[in-house]
């Protein structure tokens, strides 16, 4: 596929996107949200990829969306821009079935903190840094940052957060729960491909009913699709084989998955 704002590629099952506007420290105008939105529905239809990785070019991952988009746009424009974005991006990355890890290399603030939050989680480096500081500007996280940063870190720490528009760096991150490992900048991709190295050997069905039930937790029907999902993995050849291979003391060979 060709891009104007990303770059594609796949190593070892692995697709590795990297937002390229370095210039623009890779701020989300409505090309780059258009190539991103593709290259989701890339790594949904191709079988080669079993998971991806989200990463930006030079010292930032995303610092913020394009505000100079901004000064001509109206509250129904405003709406429309988060109702869209949602759509076509954010939602899309958090319910996507394959595995989506974020790989933050600096600034991920305002629309590239809540874009590193829809992935399914979150590696860093040493430089990275997180905040939501759209009160700065007078307005709020428009694509999902208050729904899912109060889901990561805790409601009175995403209050403080986004009122204060504090800016963490990427051991407070951690220690808050908005990132699952901090790195230096030189193994942080590799860090995140090991990560995913393991994950891939993992029943690609099991993966994707995983990824749908944690999504759903915060839903009352949370319990229900857990139960109907961990049903549906019952007489699957995925279910036949981990479960034949514990039996017999071996290592299981899913289908579709890295040996």
């Amino acid at each position: 596929m060709t891009f104007v704002n990303i770059l594609f590629e796949i190593e070892e099952n692995i697709a590795i996107i990297t937002i390229n506007r370095p210039d623009k420290l890779n701020a989300l105008n409505a090309g780059t949200i258009n190539d991103l939105s593709a290259a989701i529905d890339e790594v949904e239809s191709n079988e080669e990829i079993l998971s991806a990785i989200l990463t930006g070019a030079g010292k930032a991952f995303v610092a913020g969306a394009d505000i100079s988009e901004f000064p001509s746009m109206d509250a129904k424009d405003g709406e429309h821009l988060s109702r869209h974005g949602q759509e076509i991006l954010f939602n899309k990355v958090e319910n996507c079935s394959k595995p989506f890890v974020a790989a933050v290399n600096g600034f991920a603030l305002g629309g590239g903190c809540e874009l590193a939050m829809a992935c399914h989680f979150r590696v860093a480096s040493e430089k990275a840094k997180f905040g939501q500081p759209e009160v700065n500007l007078g307005l709020i996280p428009g694509y999902g940052g208050t729904q899912r940063l109060t889901t990561l870190v805790g409601k009175g720490r995403a209050m403080e957060l986004c009122m204060t528009a504090h800016i963490a760096d990427a051991k407070e991150a951690e220690n808050i729960g908005l990132v699952n490992h901090v790195t230096t900048v030189e193994s942080l991709l590799e860090h995140t491909k090991n990560i995913l190295g393991i994950i891939n050997k993992k029943s690609p069905m099991a993966l994707a009913k995983t990824i749908k039930c944690i999504n759903a937790s915060n839903s009352p029907e949370g319990f229900n699709t857990e139960i109907e999902e961990f049903g549906s993995c019952f007489g699957t050849p995925e279910m036949k084989e981990g479960v034949s291979a514990f039996l017999e003391k071996r290592k299981a060979d899913f289908k579709g998955a890295k040996a």
